[in-house]
C-alpha cells in the first residue's frame, strides 16, 4: 500500500490549520508556542511530502536543518516564557500589557 502526496498534503494542512486556531484562539502563551511549534512541523512534513514526490534529498536536508534550528528556539522561547512568569506571574497573554502603554 502506498500513502500519495495528497495525503501528506492534507494531513499537514489540518495540522498547519489546527496550530493556526491555537495561536488565534488561546490566551496561554505556552498553548501559543506549542501551536507555533505544530505550525512548524506542519510545514516539515510538506517538505518532507514534497521531496519524497520528487525523488530528492533536498527537503530531507531542509527540514533537518530546520528540526536544528527549532531546538535551539525552543529552549530560548520556553526560557523567554519562565522569565515573564516569575516577572509578572502570569502566561496569559491578555494580561501581559506591559508595551502597549
Amino acid at each position: 500500500m502506498t500513502v500519495g502526496i495528497n495525503a501528506f498534503i492534507l494531513v499537514a494542512g489540518l495540522l498547519f490549520a489546527i496550530g493556526l486556531l491555537g495561536v488565534i484562539l488561546r490566551k496561554n502563551t505556552l498553548i501559543i508556542y506549542m501551536s507555533l511549534e505544530l505550525m512548524l512541523n506542519a510545514v516539515n512534513l510538506a517538505l518532507v511530502a514534497f521531496s519524497r514526490y520528487n525523488g530528492t534529498m533536498d527537503g530531507n536536508l531542509f527540514v533537518f536543518f530546520i528540526i536544528t534550528v527549532a531546538a535551539a528556539e525552543v529552549a530560548i522561547g520556553l526560557a523567554i516564557i519562565v522569565a515573564l512568569f516569575r516577572l509578572r506571574q502570569t502566561v496569559m497573554v491578555d494580561q501581559l500589557t506591559s508595551l502597549s502603554r
